[in-house]
């Protein structure tokens, strides 16, 4: 069934069990209603409008937007948690918890809040995000809901890890500008997309939760926008601003980290971060996320589809070696390239051909991954061939020498995430 147009108001009903109760808001894509179910219990329904996208894209969408979904599945006390989903008119919507004291910066202008408190809650988030082998890609004020009780929680994971070519090519940016870092804003490369990228956002947004300014400069249209982008690439950043209040000084070490043009040279996780946050006022202490990685590695060592069109699927290394041979090679899907494990890649290619190999050590329960595969050059003669957009180990990129994986370690290829585990 094509989709079809679907306009609803206070009191009317979402597929025949969701009562509106006020739109909460609108963007290009979708529309966001408080809704409550006949029990009387109060929900966020999100609904993508269908019938306003294109055809040639509609399935791209809809495979994000059903990411979302599972996204907000992920059991974390600092993420907006998806407790259902469906269809209404050919357009799919997801049931999301409501947080009753709306996004960040309005409850900044209504309460006295501590800033650290939040900031670190933010990290948590991120933190439970980044071990999914999701990147957020889209943090920013409006995407940071307070519930009752004053906690914060991440939501809106649309473009969670996802790039799209097609969509940026019809002038669709994928993120907002001021709070994404430089080399995602570089036409000329395809940079991967890494921990570091929601990094460098948390900078931003905390220097403007504090300062009420971006860090680089004026942003009020887009003749400043290649002088605000020409900045953050030389990482002049104001950091007097961030000197003329107690909270701003005290702010200033993690949002330096934060904010470096380099991802190399930024703060390459969550859990560094927060080593060098302060202490607030009513500090805070994470909630232990409920469904750890098994980190004791018992038979062998398997890699899980956390991000990708395999999403979920298991490679149990172990049992892909054949005949005594230690090497495993990972590559993008391919009927002509034969490897190991082959990827399926259908609407991107940043992954290659002959992305990566992985080899086990003299111990069985060791592996090292190393960015390239042996390729023939011509006749008999190989050499090492290295993949067109690197292979990652958390934030770190892997070179032809390798990196040693363990249980936890979220391994990038492209667009797609790969978790080690043991078993």
């Amino acid at each position: 069934m094509d989709a079809q147009r679907c306009d609803f108001y206070a009191d009317d009903m979402i597929d025949a069990k969701f009562q509106v109760v006020e739109t909460l808001g609108e963007g290009g894509f979708g529309k966001v209603f408080k809704v409550k179910d006949p029990a009387a219990q109060v929900y966020a329904l999100k609904m993508l409008k269908l019938w306003t996208i294109p055809h040639d894209v509609r399935k791209q969408l809809i495979d994000r937007f059903d990411m979302e979904y599972q996204t907000g599945k992920i059991d974390s006390y600092y993420l907006v948690h998806s407790t259902g989903h469906g269809m209404v008119k050919g357009n799919p919507y997801i049931v999301m918890e409501y947080c009753a004291k709306g996004d960040l910066m309005q409850w900044m202008k209504r309460s006295n809040c501590d800033l650290i408190k939040l900031g670190k809650e933010i990290l948590f988030g991120l933190k439970d995000l980044h071990r999914c082998g999701k990147v957020h890609r889209d943090l920013k004020p409006a995407n940071v809901l307070i519930r009752d009780d004053g906690s914060a929680a991440l939501t809106d994971f649309g473009i969670a890890g996802h790039r799209n070519k097609r969509m940026t090519e019809r002038g669709q940016i994928l993120g907002t500008r001021p709070y994404m870092p430089p080399e995602q804003l570089d036409p000329k490369k395809d940079a991967t997309v890494l921990p570091t990228t929601d990094i460098f956002s948390f900078g931003v947004m905390m220097f403007q939760l504090i300062t009420g300014n971006f860090p680089f400069g004026r942003l009020d249209n887009h003749l400043f926008v290649e002088d605000y982008h020409q900045r953050m690439i030389r990482g002049a950043w104001d950091k007097k601003q961030l000197n003329a209040s107690d909270i701003g000084k005290s702010l200033l070490p993690v949002i330096d980290g934060c904010l470096k043009p380099d991802y190399r040279k930024r703060l390459q996780s969550v859990e560094k971060t927060l080593e060098i946050m302060p202490r607030g006022a009513d500090d805070v202490v994470y909630r232990t996320y409920a469904q750890p990685v098994q980190m004791t590695v018992k038979k062998g060592v398997l890699l899980r589809v956390m991000q990708g069109e395999e999403f979920g699927k298991a490679y149990h290394l172990n049992a892909l070696l054949r005949d005594g041979c230690r090497i495993i090679t990972v590559g993008r899907y391919d009927a002509e390239t034969k490897n190991t494990i082959s990827i399926v890649e259908k609407q991107s290619s940043h992954i290659s051909r002959q992305h990566c190999t992985l080899e086990m050590s003299d111990k069985a329960i060791q592996w090292h991954i190393r960015d390239g595969q042996w390729n023939v050059k011509s006749g008999f003669r190989y050499e090492w061939k290295r993949s067109l957009n690197g292979t990652f180990v958390n934030s770190t990129e892997a070179d032809a020498e390798g990196l040693m994986i363990h249980p936890g370690d979220i391994i990038s290829i492209g667009d797609v995430k790969l978790r080690v585990e043991g078993y």
